[in-house]
């Protein structure tokens, strides 16, 4: 594989293991989502932990206002961060 086609790939998977732990298997609650965020994204994002940071942030990414954060919507997340990333490192 490709290594975008392994990121794709990664990112899929990624979703998949916190998604339905609590319900619809392609979906993530709010508290999915809170572990998620502390697993995989803890040290990029510090306040993984802060129950009124993990709302916003559940609150941002739920478009369609579902209660719940689908594939699309954590997809939203990771490309805001990796762009985000990327014009921190091109800057330096």
């Amino acid at each position: 594989m490709s290594g975008i086609q392994q990121a794709m790939s990664l990112l899929i998977a990624s979703f998949h293991k916190y998604s339905g732990k609590e319900g619809d298997k392609l979906t993530l609650s709010k508290v999915e989502l809170k572990e998620l965020l502390q697993a995989e994204l803890g040290e990029m994002l510090g306040k993984a932990s802060d129950k009124s940071a993990v709302d916003r942030i559940f609150k941002d990414l739920d478009s369609n206002k579902d209660n719940t954060v689908d594939f699309k919507e954590y997809v939203t997340l990771v490309s805001c961060l990796t762009v985000m990333c990327n014009d921190f490192f091109v800057k330096k």
